[in-house]
């Protein structure tokens, strides 16, 4: 195996990924990640503000909204999906998980360890 086979083979199955949703309001955002962490779906998330411009109802909107990232384990993406759609207020929530392809060793272990059943 080539050393370009061997980094790719690697590649395909991502051990953690970046979970991104957005909320109207600030304590909206900041309630949904600490119920996302606190159910262990998530070891950690940012909120922050951020300007979306986007196509609804065939208009183009512009709204200030709070993106959450939440970082987890590959494993659970379906499952932080899922809780995050359920709570979620939005008609159409984005819910989308983004592979991390790399990543400082001891960060990747605490997100496993902070993921996992207690």
């Amino acid at each position: 195996m080539t050393a370009d086979e061997h980094e790719n083979e690697h590649r395909t199955e991502p051990g953690f990924v970046v979970v991104t949703t957005t909320h109207e309001t600030e304590d909206l955002a900041r309630t949904l990640a600490s119920e996302a962490v606190r159910e262990r779906l998530a070891a950690c998330a940012q909120v922050y503000p951020v300007r979306s411009v986007y196509w609804w109802e065939g208009e183009v909107q512009d709204a200030g909204e709070w993106r959450i990232d939440l970082k987890t384990r590959a494993g659970l993406a379906d499952r932080l999906g899922a809780f995050l759609t359920e709570r979620h207020a939005y008609e159409t929530p984005e819910v989308i998980a983004v592979p991390v392809v790399a990543g400082s060793p001891g960060y990747l272990a605490w997100v496993t360890a902070e993921t996992a059943a207690p």
